[in-house]
C-alpha cells in the first residue's frame, strides 16, 4: 500500500499536470500545436534528466574523492605513527649505545679539514690584497709619493688590525704582513731618499755657500720626500726626524762618526766636552740660516692647519736639523758615560758638560724637543736614566768628603770676622763653607729635569749635610750647658782648660758661634727659597714681546 506521503505527492503532481494542460490547451486551435508542445516537454525533460545525471555524477565523484582523501589521511596517520614508533625505538637504542658519539667523532675530522680549507682561502685572499697594495705603492714611486701613500696606508691599517686581534699574536701571517708593511715603508723611504741624494751629489752638498739658495729641483725633491712622511709625522705618538732633513744631514752624521766614533784621538772620552760638543754646536750655527731661509716656508705651509702646526721640531728648520743630528750625539754621550762611570771625578765633569750643552741648545736655538709644555729633556736625561745611581753615589761621596774636611779644619770652630752682612751675626768658618757646599750641590742638580732625581739630592745629600751640622751645633750647645751648670760639672766633670775657655767673654763667644752659625744657615736657605720664588714668578709673568 502506498503511504500517505506518496499519495499526497501523486495528487500534487496530477494537479500540476492538469494545470499545465489547462494552460496550454485552452482552445481547439491549441491542439494543432500539440506535437510542438510534446517536443518542448520532451526537451525540458531531457535537460532536467541531464542536470540530474550530472548532479548524480558529481555527487559520486565527491563521495569518491572524500573516500580517497580519508584513505590518504588514514595512510599518513598510519605512516606518522610508524615513524614515531621508529624514532622512539632509535632513541631508546641510542640511549643504550654510543653510536651518536661515534658519529660525531667521525665527523669532527672532516669538519676540521673543511674549516682549515676555508681559513686557507681567506689567508690566500688576504695575501693577495697585501701583494696588490705593495705593488701599487711601488708603481707610484718616485714620481708621485702622495699616490703611493694610499695603498701603503691600507697595508698599514691591515697590519695594525691583525696585530690588535685577540689571540693572533703568534700567527705567522700577522708577522708576515707586519714585516711586509715595514719593508715597504723602508723601501719607499729608500727610493725617495735616493732621488734627493742624487740631487745633493749634483749640487756637491755640503760644499755650498751657507748663504746660497736651494734651486727648484732641490726643493721639489725635498718636498716629495716630506709628502711621503706627513702621515707618519701626524700620527706618530712621539717625535720623528724629518726624512728630507735626515738625508741632508747624513753627510754631517758620517763626518761626526769619523771624528768622534772611530779610533781617532778625537774619539776619546776626554775630548767629548772640548771637541765633540763644540763641533756639534758649530755645525748647527753654520747651517742655521741656510735651512731657515730655504725650507722654513715649505715646512710652515706643509704642516699648516695640522696638529703639528705648533710643533717647533717640525715647523722650525733649525729645530728639525737638531732633531736629525741628536741621535748620533746621544750615541756618543752614552758611550762616553759608559767609560765615565769608571772614574767618579771624570763622571762629575762629564755630567756638568752635558748639562751645560743641553742648556745652550735650549736657549740659543729655542729647542724644545717637540714638547712645548715641558721642554726638551736633554741628553742628560738619557744618560741619567742608565747611570743616575753611579753619578749620585759619586756626588754624595764628594759632598760628604768635603763636609768632613770642613768639620776637621782648624778654623772650623772660629768665628769668620771677615763675613760682612749688615744686621747679621757672625757665623763660624764652618757654617759659611757648609752653605757654599750646599749651593754647589744645588748647582749640580738644579739643571736636572727629572724631579725624582732632584729629590734624591735634596734628601740624601743636602739634608744629610744639614743634619750633620745640626748635630755639631747641638753638641756644642750641650757641652756649653754642661760646663756652665753645677749639675753638669758634677755629672760630666770639667777640666781646667774647659773652665779657662769660659772665662771673660769665652762663654758669650761660644753662644755666638752656635747662634750665629745656625742663623746664617737658616737665612741662607730662606734667601735661596725667595730666589727660587722670584725665578718662577719672572718665568710666569715675563713680558712676551
Amino acid at each position: 500500500m502506498m503511504s500517505h506521503a506518496q499519495v499526497t505527492q501523486s495528487a500534487s503532481f496530477d494537479i500540476r499536470v492538469e494545470d499545465f494542460l489547462d494552460d496550454k490547451l485552452q482552445s481547439a486551435t491549441d491542439l494543432e500545436d500539440l506535437d510542438s508542445l510534446l517536443a518542448n516537454v520532451e526537451l525540458q525533460r531531457n535537460q532536467l534528466q541531464s542536470q540530474l545525471d550530472n548532479a548524480v555524477k558529481e555527487l559520486e565523484e565527491a563521495r569518491r574523492t572524500a573516500d580517497d582523501r580519508q584513505g590518504s589521511l588514514t595512510a599518513r596517520i598510519d605512516e606518522f605513527e610508524k615513524l614515531q614508533e621508529s624514532i622512539i625505538a632509535r632513541q631508546q637504542v641510542g640511549a643504550l649505545t654510543d653510536g651518536p658519539d661515534q658519529a660525531i667523532a667521525r665527523l669532527r675530522e672532516p669538519m676540521k679539514k673543511l674549516e682549515t680549507v676555508e681559513l686557507a682561502q681567506k689567508y690566500l685572499s688576504l695575501l693577495q690584497d697585501v701583494e696588490r697594495n705593495r705593488s701599487e705603492a711601488r708603481s707610484h714611486l718616485p714620481q708621485n709619493p702622495k699616490a703611493a701613500l694610499e695603498p701603503y696606508t691600507k697595508l698599514r691599517q691591515l697590519s695594525t688590525k691583525l696585530v690588535n686581534l685577540p689571540g693572533q699574536e703568534g700567527l705567522h701571517l700577522v708577522n708576515y704582513v707586519e714585516k711586509v708593511t715595514d719593508s715597504l715603508w723602508n723601501e719607499m723611504k729608500k727610493i725617495m731618499s735616493a732621488e734627493l741624494e742624487a740631487v745633493l751629489d749634483q749640487r756637491k752638498w755640503p760644499r755650498v755657500d751657507p748663504e746660497s739658495e736651494m734651486d727648484e729641483e732641490w726643493i721639489n725633491c725635498f718636498e716629495k720626500l716630506l709628502d711621503l712622511q706627513v702621515p707618519e709625522v701626524l700620527y706618530s705618538p712621539g717625535l720623528v726626524p724629518l726624512l728630507p732633513v735626515d738625508v741632508m744631514v747624513g753627510i754631517f752624521v758620517s763626518e761626526f762618526r769619523y771624528h768622534f766614533l772611530s779610533n781617532k784621538p778625537s774619539s776619546s772620552a776626554e775630548a767629548f766636552g772640548n771637541h765633540c760638543l763644540p763641533w756639534f754646536l758649530a755645525h748647527i750655527e753654520k747651517w742655521e740660516s741656510f735651512f731657515r731661509d730655504n725650507i722654513g716656508h715649505l715646512l710652515a705651509a706643509k704642516f699648516h692647519d695640522t696638529p703639528a702646526a705648533n710643533n717647533m721640531a717640525y715647523v722650525d728648520p733649525v729645530c728639525a736639523l737638531i732633531t736629525s743630528m741628536l741621535p748620533v750625539l746621544q750615541e756618543k754621550a752614552l758611550a762616553v758615560a759608559q767609560e765615565a762611570i769608571q772614574s767618579p771625578p771624570f763622571l762629575s765633569r762629564f755630567m756638568t758638560q752635558l748639562m751645560s750643552f743641553d742648556d745652550k741648545v735650549r736657549l740659543k736655538f729655542n729647542y724644545d724637543g717637540g714638547d712645548a709644555e715641558n721642554g726638551w729633556s736633554g741628553l742628560t736625561t738619557y744618560v741619567l736614566d742608565e747611570h743616575f745611581d753611579t753619578w749620585f753615589k759619586a756626588e754624595k761621596e764628594f759632598a760628604l768628603e768635603r763636609l768632613q774636611t770642613i768639620m776637621e779644619s782648624q778654623e772650623a770652630r772660629s768665628i769668620d770676622y771677615d763675613y760682612a752682612e749688615k744686621g747679621k751675626m757672625k757665623p763660624t768658618h764652618a757654617a759659611v763653607q757648609i752653605t757654599h757646599l750646599l749651593r754647589s750641590i744645588t748647582g749640580q742638580y738644579a739643571r736636572v729635569r727629572n724631579f725624582k732625581y732632584k729629590i734624591r739630592f735634596l734628601i740624601d745629600i743636602q739634608l744629610a749635610i744639614l743634619d750633620s751640622f745640626h748635630d755639631r751645633l747641638r753638641g756644642s750647645l750641650e757641652a756649653y750647658q754642661s760646663l756652665t751648670s753645677t749639675l753638669g760639672r758634677t755629672l760630666h766633670g770639667v777640666t781646667k782648660e774647659d773652665l779657662a775657655a769660659l772665662e771673660g767673654t769665652g762663654a758669650f763667644e761660644t753662644l755666638v758661634k752656635v747662634i750665629g752659625s745656625a742663623d746664617h744657615v737658616v737665612n741662607t736657605l730662606r734667601d735661596w727659597s725667595n730666589e727660587e720664588v722670584r725665578r718662577v714668578h719672572c718665568k710666569l709673568y715675563q713680558p712676551t714681546g
